[in-house]
This record gives structure tokens, C-alpha cells and sequence, in this order.
């Protein structure tokens, strides 16, 4: 059988919620799974993401009058109308199809459920063990130099150490099947991931939202995404992100369970 690593599993388990690995690939990831714990946990994040897609994304209806044509059109017995305009029915319904589609898309959060679940379990993961940081350091010159060459993109590190926010170090991390810089601040007691990732979609404001009992505050600057996560109060994760991005205006709350 063959044995795949922790990056190769992650990568593969889309494909593998999906059904669309072949046989030795899908046994491989199995097999994975079995023995590592992290991976699992984030295996049932996808499968909860898709059940939660699938019992809350809205349902449209037919129009009555569409019904009613798509039954007499239908109906074995009845006689066949000449429709002059049935060459129209078809455009009509792309259109339909189209403008619910584009509804879908402007009602959906500027951040997935999806990279919200990854986040938070990738924020326990770093409690859980001893692999909070990759590089320890308060300082922004070592600590953003040492991203250099492991990542295609240079996240912007900051020590606010003066606003009560101290920088305690940075790591690589995995979210949304690519890689990303996940630099870690302090406050109080507490400890905040912020994840920060390239992306091609355009600025976004910043957006609260909770999730498994954490705070997340997630927004899009300078094709990058941006999410923090931590158990600080919300106002004060909102007030590092306004540190993180003071130009970027604050949007809708989202809670997400």
C-alpha cells in the first residue's frame, strides 16, 4: 500500500470526501487517517462544512406559470400545443438559472465555512502541542526575513508589543490546499493566530464571526486573506486587525456554529 505524509493527505481530502480518488490513492488516504489524529480532525471539519451547506442553502421554488407549462408539455395524452415562442424557453431558463446564481453569490460570506473551519482547527492544533511557532522571536526582522524563500508571497509582520498585542513568532502553516504564514500575537493570557494567505479575489472589509467557541476576524487587503483567530474578547481581536489593516473598513457580522 502505498504511504502518503501529512501535506499529501491534506491536499487529497476534497477528493476523498468527493469519492473521486481511485482505489489505491483513496485506501493510502485511509490508511492515513487511521493513525493521524490532525488530519482526521480536519477530515470531519469537511464533512460537517458539507452538511452544513447542504441543511442551509436556500431552495427556489418554480414559478406557478412554469410549472404549469413544464406539465402540459409533459402530459403523454395531452394534445400538443403550438407554443410560437417555445424556442425561447430554454435562454429564458439560463437566464433564470444565471440571476439565481449571481443571488447565491452576493448573499455568500466574504470568508467560506470552509477556510473558517480550517482556521480554528489549525488554531487548536498550535495549543495543543509544541509547535506554536517555527521561528520565536519579537522581533519583525527576524521574523519576516525568515518566511523569505518558503513562501511565494510576504506576509507583513508587525510587533504591536505599545497596543498591548506583543509578537511572539510566525510558522508555516496549510489552509485552502496551499501554503500560509501564520504569525502569532499575545494578549493578557491569551494567544491569537493570525493566518494570512494569497489570494486572487479583491479587498474585502473586515468581518466578524464565531465558530466552536472562538472569536475570527477575517478580511481581504492587497491580495491577501487575512484571518485572526483567538479566544480574546471580539472587540479586542477587531481591535489587532484594525492594527493589522487600519485602511480596511468593518463589515457585517457573521456568526457561524
Amino acid at each position: 500500500m502505498t504511504i502518503i505524509d501529512h501535506a499529501t493527505c491534506l491536499g487529497l481530502l476534497d477528493a476523498y470526501l468527493d469519492r473521486e480518488l481511485d482505489p489505491a490513492r483513496r485506501a493510502a488516504v485511509q490508511a492515513h487517517l487511521e493513525q493521524c489524529a490532525a488530519c482526521t480532525a480536519q477530515f470531519e471539519g469537511l464533512q460537517r462544512w458539507l452538511a452544513s451547506v447542504s441543511s442551509t442553502a436556500p431552495r427556489f421554488a418554480l414559478p406557478n406559470s412554469l410549472t404549469h407549462l413544464m406539465h402540459e408539455l409533459d402530459a403523454p395524452s395531452a394534445p400538443r400545443r403550438v407554443w410560437p415562442w417555445r424556442h425561447w424557453l430554454a435562454p429564458l431558463c439560463s437566464v433564470a438559472l444565471l440571476a439565481m446564481a449571481l443571488l447565491l453569490y452576493v448573499r455568500s460570506p466574504e470568508v467560506s465555512p470552509q477556510l473558517v473551519d480550517e482556521a480554528v482547527s489549525s488554531h487548536v492544533r498550535s495549543l495543543m502541542g509544541q509547535h506554536l511557532n517555527d521561528v520565536a522571536s519579537s522581533d519583525r526582522h527576524t521574523v519576516k526575513p525568515w518566511f523569505t524563500g518558503k513562501l511565494d508571497f510576504s506576509p507583513p509582520v508587525t510587533d504591536f508589543a505599545g497596543a498591548g498585542f506583543p509578537l511572539l513568532g510566525g510558522r508555516l502553516d496549510y489552509l485552502q490546499h496551499q501554503a500560509a504564514a501564520a504569525l502569532t500575537y499575545g494578549h493578557g493570557k491569551h494567544l491569537i493566530n493570525v493566518f494570512v494567505l494569497p489570494t486572487e479575489q479583491p479587498d474585502s472589509p473586515r468581518q466578524r464571526m464565531d465558530s466552536r467557541g472562538y472569536n475570527l476576524v477575517s478580511w481581504r487587503q492587497g491580495h491577501m486573506q487575512f484571518i485572526a483567530v483567538s479566544d480574546v474578547e471580539a472587540g479586542e481581536l477587531e481591535r489587532l486587525a484594525r492594527l493589522l489593516s487600519p485602511d480596511s473598513p468593518t463589515g457585517p457580522e457573521a456568526t457561524h456554529q
